[in-house]
């Protein structure tokens, strides 16, 4: 059957209202550096809900403070931040939309000055140490109990942050984890212990799910991930770039998109969860010729939305959307105010 961008679906006992996705996008210099919510992070994600996407996934949400990838990331890590993040869940489902929340550890590339890595892997001037496994676990369970805050946060599930280089691409891509026992001879395994503790601590219809990289470092790596955490219980695989250094991405001749939504066509092929296509989406006419072509189950739209909050309302009632302007240093994460998709959009709407 031909999917349409207005379909509606479920993942889990989850309805999603429409198959546009607000992806996760890290809001930077909102937080003063505890990782808690701030009332701007409350009326950002209320507003992007009133926009009519089917989903949001907030911005990545470190599992520890050491994990950061910024000290004005956003946490997860304690109790007390349940209370601010429990003020975003009830904005947006007071305008009809679920919510999930990226959960996520630096690893290499966060500010940790010894920074923990599966292998002892040098990323520019930076060495990650290999970790033990007691650092193995501990992160493990870190992740764990970031779920359950989540869950008691309000959210309607959780997507495990396992691309962009962070910690849980690092396990998984053969190139930087060249570790010796079970970690590095089945990769995924890292992965699967957490969503293993994950599921035996929250109830059955709360939602678990991926960002996963495609190309780990090759496609065939990527879908072999797929299947596999697909097997374990996955409920969604959100395709994008994994660790970027050690990474062959490929696309064929003529396709009129992004290689990673090439990618998560390919991945939708070999697996029944849904499946979301990211990057290089701007149009309304991008996202209904992707969710085509590749058959995927979600087109995220991540630029466009900071643009203009109303894209998927305006998309799918046949409206200009305007977009991401493509600035060469995106002025929406410096100030919002400043930026100049979302500036054109207010003067049209006057």
């Amino acid at each position: 059957m031909k999917k349409q961008v207005s379909d509606t679906f479920s993942i889990r006992n989850t309805m999603i209202r429409n198959r546009i996705c607000v992806p996760p996008m890290v809001v930077y210099n909102w937080s003063d550096g505890s990782g808690y919510v701030d009332d701007k992070h409350v009326e950002h994600y209320r507003q992007l809900a009133h926009g009519g996407a089917g989903l949001i996934i907030q911005e990545a949400t470190c599992v520890t403070a050491e994990g950061q990838l910024a000290q004005t990331q956003l946490g997860i890590w304690e109790d007390g931040q349940i209370a601010g993040l429990r003020r975003i869940t009830q904005a947006v489902h007071a305008e009809g939309c679920p919510i999930f929340v990226q959960i996520h550890h630096a690893g290499i590339v966060g500010i940790a000055e010894h920074a923990l890595c599966p292998s002892a892997y040098q990323l520019g001037d930076k060495t990650g140490a290999e970790m033990s496994v007691e650092q193995i676990h501990a992160i493990q369970q870190a992740f764990i109990r970031a779920a359950q805050r989540a869950y008691q946060a309000g959210y309607d599930g959780v997507e495990l942050h396992g691309c962009h280089r962070y910690l849980m691409c690092q396990f998984l891509n053969r190139r930087v984890n060249t570790r010796a026992d079970v970690y590095g001879e089945h990769p995924e395994q890292f992965v699967l212990e957490i969503l293993e503790g994950i599921r035996k601590t929250v109830p059955e219809d709360f939602v678990v799910g991926i960002r996963l990289g495609a190309f780990e470092p090759t496609l065939e790596d990527g879908i072999r991930h797929a299947k596999i955490l697909e097997q374990h219980g996955i409920d969604f695989l959100d395709i994008s770039y994994g660790f970027t250094e050690e990474q062959e991405t490929e696309k064929p001749a003529g396709f009129p998109y992004k290689d990673i939504v090439y990618a998560a066509g390919e991945i939708k092929k070999q697996v029944s969860v849904p499946v979301f296509a990211v990057n290089g989406i701007r149009t309304p006419e991008d996202a209904r010729g992707a969710l085509e072509l590749t058959q995927v189950d979600m087109i995220d739209v991540g630029r466009g939305a900071l643009a203009n909050p109303n894209w998927a309302a305006d998309a799918l009632a046949g409206r200009e959307t305007d977009t991401c302007l493509d600035c060469s240093v995106c002025q929406w994460r410096i100030d919002p105010a400043r930026c100049a998709g979302r500036l054109l959009h207010e003067k049209r709407q006057k």
